[in-house]
């Protein structure tokens, strides 16, 4: 989730701002998660099943 739209509960306003200093704390962490920090668990369990069929098939036409 990126934080554009998210609203800080301390302060009620877009987090985006950071008018209080747990909006600032919550965009800096937003803004260091990483390149996978925001994706689904969903996702990542079926890129890592894509990834074992493709080595599972390469090693199969290989051998």
């Amino acid at each position: 989730m990126t934080y554009d739209r998210l609203v800080c509960a301390n302060c009620a306003a877009p987090v985006s701002e950071g008018r209080c200093p747990v909006c600032r704390a919550n965009r800096e962490r937003l803004q260091h998660e990483g390149f996978l920090g925001g994706v689904n668990p969903m996702a990542l369990i079926a890129l890592l099943a894509v990834l074992v069929a493709a080595v599972a098939l390469l090693a199969h036409q290989t051998a």
